[in-house]
């Protein structure tokens, strides 16, 4: 028997991420979240704009993820603004510790989706792009989409 990928349904991407830094490493990880945070994730109520991933005492803690708070709850809905704990192994922790450290490279989530029923997100690893760098992509970009006009029309 040949065994599929797991189907994987994006809540919510952080596009300005890919724009604002070089991807360098990525990872797959759990959220420790609350009922009512997975029932709001399942609605595509979250905003990931500013978040952020932070190593703190051997713990992976994602900082400023908005999870609306779920509409049905009753007043034992959650902080909308919390940080969050994210499942990794020890060895990622590991890398990631001594990767963080490096001058200049930051943890930053790429999106949020389910994997079989489970919320995880994707944690990258990114160093700040330049001015010049983020021109660059745009014009690589208008170039590409043009070639691909070109060909479409011919």
């Amino acid at each position: 028997m040949s065994e599929k990928a797991p189907a994987q349904k994006i809540v919510v991407q952080n596009r300005k991420a890919r724009h604002e830094y070089h991807i360098l490493e990525t990872w797959e990880a759990g959220i420790a979240l609350t009922g009512t945070e997975v029932k709001s994730l399942r609605d595509g109520r979250a905003n990931l704009q500013d978040a952020f991933a932070r190593v703190d005492r051997g713990e992976v803690w994602l900082h400023n993820l908005h999870i609306s708070p779920y509409e049905q709850g009753n007043r034992f809905n959650h902080d909308p603004l919390r940080p969050r704990k994210l499942l990794l192994h020890s060895r990622e922790i590991r890398k990631l510790i001594g990767s963080v450290e490096k001058a200049g490279l930051t943890l930053v989530p790429l999106d949020i989706h389910f994997t079989r029923g489970i919320a995880k997100v994707t944690l990258a690893l990114v160093r700040g792009k330049q001015l010049h760098d983020k021109r660059d992509d745009l014009r690589r970009r208008d170039a590409q989409r043009e070639i691909e006009r070109a060909y479409k029309g011919g």
